[in-house]
């Protein structure tokens, strides 16, 4: 029984877990409200020379011109005020781990010949790691957590509807800029459905349930989460029409560049220099 207990609290506390780190995580805009460096700057600037700094990071073909652009971004973090630990969990879980599984065998002389680095055997086979296959596994996966951090930084630092907005002045399609506005708010209000459903089972059945009446439980919620989901999206679209909605992000500050918005461009060109020169040496 206390074993049972243990493994359904568990579950509960994973599932509240899941949901508080996913709206932390891509719902929350209380770090672009903090007064600091990146959250002070000009909108435009901002997404333009992000923009720049992950085409860097592209284009790099040496590891050490991409852990440059990686502690760049780290120090933008920590000027930003925005908690190291917060951020790295952030970026490191989903995309980063995605790709290193996908890196794996690029690691082994099967798929990269080469000098051999590491031999070890495994289920009877003989497995050599090459220096090549390394090299390309630890560029690609540092690519990647350098450019996800990137954009991750920039969604932090700056308010969503900010950054509707500059898509727009980018000349980013009205559909495109609306459709992603419209997923925004659907998906805050339908966080909010699952904690409150799943909060409501907790205080109707407790943490324990059978296996059988669980199983129902699960189908009728599910089926539930689907009609009330599909009514959602109507009222949703609806209530934005009804505020004046039509399709272009409104903002009541105009966008306005200064001279620490041209330090920056400095500063990011000046970056962006030096991680050419350790590209190439």
């Amino acid at each position: 029984m206390a074993s049972a207990f243990n493994k359904h609290n568990f579950i509960g506390r994973s599932i509240r877990g899941t949901l508080s780190f996913f709206r932390e995580s891509v719902l929350s805009e209380e770090h672009a409200s903090h007064r600091a460096f990146l959250q002070s700057l000009d909108p435009r600037v901002k997404a333009a020379t992000f923009l720049w700094l992950c085409l860097m990071v592209l284009i790099a073909r040496n590891i050490y011109s991409l852990i440059f652009l990686y502690v760049f971004c780290l120090v933008l973090v920590w000027i930003s005020k925005i908690n190291l630990g917060f951020f790295l969990k952030r970026t490191w879980i989903f995309i980063p781990l995605f790709s290193l599984f996908i890196a794996i065998p690029a690691l082994f002389s099967f798929i990269s010949p080469g000098e051999a680095l590491l031999s070890f055997n495994f289920l009877g086979l003989r497995l050599v790691i090459t220096r090549p296959g390394f090299s390309g596994a630890l560029l690609f996966v540092t690519r990647v957590i350098t450019s996800v951090s990137l954009i991750i930084l920039l969604g932090l630092t700056t308010r969503h509807f900010a950054l509707l907005k500059v898509l727009r002045i980018f000349k980013v399609p009205q559909v495109f800029v609306m459709v992603l506005g419209m997923s925004y708010r659907y998906i805050y209000l339908f966080v909010e459905i699952v904690q409150e459903t799943y909060q409501g089972i907790r205080s109707r059945v407790g943490e324990i349930v059978p296996y059988r009446k669980g199983q129902s439980l699960v189908a009728w919620n599910i089926a539930t989460l689907w009609q009330r989901s599909f009514k959602l999206n109507d009222d949703v679209y609806n209530a934005m029409l009804s505020r004046g909605y039509t399709g272009e992000p409104v903002l009541a500050d105009e966008f306005k560049a200064s001279f620490k918005d041209w330090a920056w461009v400095c500063l990011v060109a000046i970056i962006s220099g030096l991680a050419l020169y350790l590209n190439h040496g």
